[in-house]
């Protein structure tokens, strides 16, 4: 059973040979194909330099691949001590590193390239499209302030009303120093919310251009075809968007009213008092102070607000890289494993099959170890010792007589090492002895 067992494995090994052969030719070849298309999305140069570069480095990965798998498939099964083992296996790690360095992650840009320029892309619209965000809250982040203004505005305009008609503040109608004071401040209020009214213009203008350039972009990536003339145009409309998010930047309007909030305090000036009487200036002076620790808080209360939206983080510059199918698959690699898989495969499955011949050459071995030596004989063998046996006969030599003369020589040698322990016997021994 044992005979058969290991005869039907050697026929295994055999009849398998020429199927290894061309297995490893196979994967050498589709992983040279592979590394061609790779190497190509990273060359520059006119397209024949371009060409005749990656044919050839293809064309050497693929004999490199192929020649180093058959010599570990023709000695890695036949090497027995551990020593040997350990160095073998030490030397497929280091090949099958070689190998994915110079061809694998160029096979996964094959097989995955344009897809990982797409998520690229995309991910690129995403950030651009979290900045244009912030921006457009940024630049209309003033526009809170607006109610506050408006309020005040229309509290001044209706107080300076209500002293012209009925002497409200005063007690005295008509169009005096307090209504003069009370209708400039009205009308300080009233142009700062024409600015933010203007600034919430030119605001949802450039919003709505950077809106138009993110949905170019999004269907330049979703858009079929070749991803490299996608890439250029997507190149452009980022300029153009950078462009946008920076002026929208600059649009807010929160400096301006940081600067205009200072002024209603710092550059309060109120006019003389002009009643008929003194009691009349009197009062007014009064109305006229309390319009100053009005429009004083009202200030404060506008800086520190502006102070809010100017303290509030700027959206940082962001410069778009173009990135090459290679560089792309290794910069989003967590996002394509099947590609990286299937790439690598290629160049490893090899080592499977090495594998096998060795764990089949094991099992020859340990069944071989266990039969007698007449068995483990080949036939090729056994006639050549048979040629042996005719050709020293041939020449005279009786191998039977030579095999009794030996066993004559060894037992005179044994009869010799034996000491006589009779008294008698050993007497004349050694009178013999003396003679």
């Amino acid at each position: 059973m044992a005979v058969g067992a290991s005869q039907r494995l050697h026929d295994g090994v055999a009849a398998v040979e020429t199927m290894t052969r061309f297995a490893l030719a196979v994967l050498a070849l589709a992983s040279g194909v592979y590394t061609y298309l790779g190497v190509r999305s990273i060359l520059d140069g006119s397209a024949t330099a371009v060409f005749f570069a990656a044919m050839i480095y293809s064309a050497s990965v693929s004999v490199g691949i192929y020649a180093f798998w058959t010599y570990m498939a023709r000695f890695y099964p036949h090497v027995t001590t551990h020593t040997g083992r350990a160095a073998m296996l030490g030397v497929m790690a280091l090949g099958a590193a070689m190998i994915i360095a110079m061809s694998s992650w160029l096979n996964a840009a094959a097989l995955a390239g344009s897809a990982a320029l797409e998520q690229h892309l995309a991910q690129t619209v995403e950030d651009y499209t979290a900045d244009l965000d912030q921006a457009h809250q940024n630049a209309l982040a003033a526009q809170s302030l607006l109610p506050d203004i408006q309020r005040a505005s229309e509290r001044f305009a209706q107080l300076a009303a209500s002293e012209r008609q009925t002497g409200a503040l005063t007690g005295t109608t008509g169009s005096g120093s307090v209504v003069q004071l009370l209708s400039q401040m009205s009308a300080q209020m009233k142009e700062l919310e024409n600015g933010i009214n203007a600034s919430r213009e030119q605001v949802t203008t450039l919003f709505n251009e950077g809106q138009k350039r993110l949905e170019t972009m999004r269907t330049l990536v979703s858009a079929p075809g070749a991803i490299e003339p996608r890439a250029d145009q997507f190149s452009s409309e980022v300029v153009a968007l950078t462009g946008v998010i920076a002026s929208l930047g600059q649009t807010s309007i929160a400096p301006s009213i940081r600067r205009a909030a200072d002024d209603l305090s710092l550059g309060f000036i109120a006019p003389v008092a002009d009643g008929g009487d003194a009691d009349l200036v009197n009062r007014q002076d009064q109305v006229m102070e309390t319009v100053r620790a009005s429009v004083a808080a009202q200030s404060k209360v506008l800086s520190e607000a502006a102070d809010e939206i100017l303290a509030r983080a700027l959206v940082a510059e962001r410069r778009f890289v173009p990135l090459s199918s290679a560089e792309a698959v290794l910069r989003y690699a967590a996002d394509f494993i099947p590609a990286w898989a299937g790439a690598i495969s290629i160049d490893l499955l090899p080592g499977v099959l090495v594998f096998i011949l060795a764990a089949v050459h094991g099992a020859i071995r340990k069944q071989e170890e266990k039969l007698p030596f007449a068995e483990r004989i080949t036939a090729a063998e056994l006639l050549q010792a048979l040629d042996v046996q005719r050709a020293v006969t041939t020449n005279g030599t009786n191998f039977g007589e030579m095999v009794r003369q030996a066993e004559a020589e060894s037992k005179a040698e044994e009869t010799n090492n034996i000491t006589n322990l009779d008294p008698r016997t050993r007497t004349k021994d050694r009178s013999h002895e003396d003679r």
